[in-house]
């Protein structure tokens, strides 16, 4: 960590000073279609899971309200922050902000910015890592506890704990994570992002057959009752931290238009990316959301593909929840990739000669090409995967956690710097129409994301003291 001028105050880890000193070291091979499969692998992800839940808490028009709502607001942010890719120069002409913070730093400026910017985006990602360790752990259980029921019978007592597959999880993250970079992982993204289609097409097929199956459809438009008003508020505003939980891609969208080659301008290929992503994600989290509502009612589960009873067909809920794993393999990889980037770029600064950070062994394997690997990057990123795993095991609540990691994205990130950027970059005067416009859109967002933390805050204290 540095310190402040005054030789005392701490400050989080400066990003180089000139982000450009490496951009042509860096051959980038990015198209629409590897942008997309980016974006989905970052988007579906274990948020599509909790949809129906979410769903079934807001009610038949609340709750499609809400994901069409949350769609419209991710496109307009993504079109603001794909803009700030880029940034005037008077020496350079135009420089990359390769990261967010890159962005931030160069676009805002100041400390504060930084810092608060900083904070938000780590825990961010941390977050996003910790819910994919509980989301992937829950269906590897979801997939013991089918065979179980396949072999023993329906009324065969098949309970079984998370603890030892977020282990093995966070085992096979050790792995994933010595991926150098972004760069380095299109073919990683690209079969992930298959995977979302297929566990999500799987979902939405499912919530058809037990809507045939059951002969109605289920739920209502005040969605789940509650004993009390206070508690139907509280399961409101989870519903809506889950919701925002998954959409934004904020923090890495400036990461994922770093990998696009140019001509055609790295801004004009984002937003069709973003735009075919978010449409795309839409049209699945309506049809899982909806069904899986209409299918199961006010007993509506939390993570979809675990309320099928784990009876027949089980082999394709098993399938199902393979292909949720595969996915989230790379999804952590996604949201760990900009924090492994950061800190090995901002070590490499501080530390130009130390033999731990910079020097590289070279290893080869069969059928694979060589190699390079630094004892830092082996320690740094095993520690974190680590990390998250030991915090979901302490925290294994699946609603919960995405609903206050969604809160807390949300408006900083996805909102307020985006807006801000925006302001800076285009010149826009205080109190005109747009600053006013784009302000209140600022405001209503907050309100929005605040409500929903209170409410998933008060969902994770009462489940960890019951």
């Amino acid at each position: 960590m540095g310190v402040g001028r005054d030789g005392n105050t701490p400050l989080l880890p400066e990003l180089p000073e000139t982000p450009y000193d490496q951009d042509e070291e860096i051959h980038r091979t990015g198209t629409l279609k590897t942008a997309i499969a980016h974006i989905i692998t970052a988007v579906i992800g274990s948020g599509v899971l909790s949809l129906a839940w979410s769903t079934a808490q807001l009610g038949w028009i609340a709750g499609p309200l809400a994901m069409v709502f949350f769609a419209v607001v991710t496109m307009i942010q993504s079109s603001l922050l794909t803009d700030c890719y880029r940034s005037p120069d008077s020496e350079l002409g135009h420089i990359r902000n390769r990261t967010y913070m890159d962005a931030v730093r160069i676009i805002l400026g100041g400390k504060k910015n930084l810092w608060i910017c900083g904070l938000f985006q780590q825990i961010s990602l941390i977050g996003c890592g910790i819910a994919y360790t509980i989301t992937a752990a829950t269906s590897m259980r979801a997939i013991q506890k089918s065979n179980c029921y396949h072999k023993e019978g329906h009324k065969a007592p098949c309970e079984y704990a998370t603890y030892h597959y977020m282990l093995v999880f966070g085992g096979v993250q050790v792995v994933f994570s010595q991926i150098p970079d972004f760069h380095n992982m299109e073919w990683l993204s690209i079969v992930a992002a298959v995977m979302s289609f297929c566990y999500s097409t799987i979902g939405f097929g499912l919530g058809v057959a037990k809507v045939i199956t059951n002969g109605t459809i289920k739920g209502s438009i005040k969605g789940v009752p509650m004993p009390t008003t206070a508690q139907k508020i509280w399961r409101i505003s989870q519903g809506l931290g889950d919701i925002a939980f998954a959409y934004p891609y904020s923090l890495i969208l400036l990461e994922i238009q770093d990998t696009l080659k140019a001509p055609p301008a790295e801004n004009k290929t984002m937003k069709k990316a973003s735009m075919a992503s978010i449409l795309i994600t839409t049209f699945f989290y309506l049809c899982c959301g909806c069904f899986g509502y209409a299918a199961f009612g006010n007993t509506t589960p939390g993570n979809l593909l675990t309320g099928f009873g784990f009876y027949e067909p089980y082999w394709l809920v098993d399938f199902a929840n393979v292909c949720i794993i595969v996915h989230l393999v790379g999804g952590y990889q996604v949201y760990s990739q900009p924090i492994f980037a950061f800190f090995d770029r901002w070590f490499t600064k501080k530390f130009p000669n130390s033999w731990f950070i910079n020097k590289a062994y070279t290893i080869k394997l069969p059928a694979l090409p060589p190699y390079r690997l630094t004892l830092f990057r082996l320690c740094f990123r095993t520690l974190f995967v680590a990390s998250t795993t030991g915090i979901a095991m302490i925290f294994p609540y699946f609603n919960d956690v995405l609903g206050i990691l969604g809160s807390l994205n949300f408006w900083p990130l996805a909102i307020y710097f985006p807006v801000e950027m925006y302001f800076v970059q285009r010149n826009v005067i205080p109190w005109s129409k747009n600053w006013i416009i784009l302000q209140t859109f600022s405001l209503a967002c907050l309100l929005i994301s605040l409500f929903s933390l209170i409410g998933s805050v008060q969902g994770l204290i009462s489940d960890r003291l019951n």
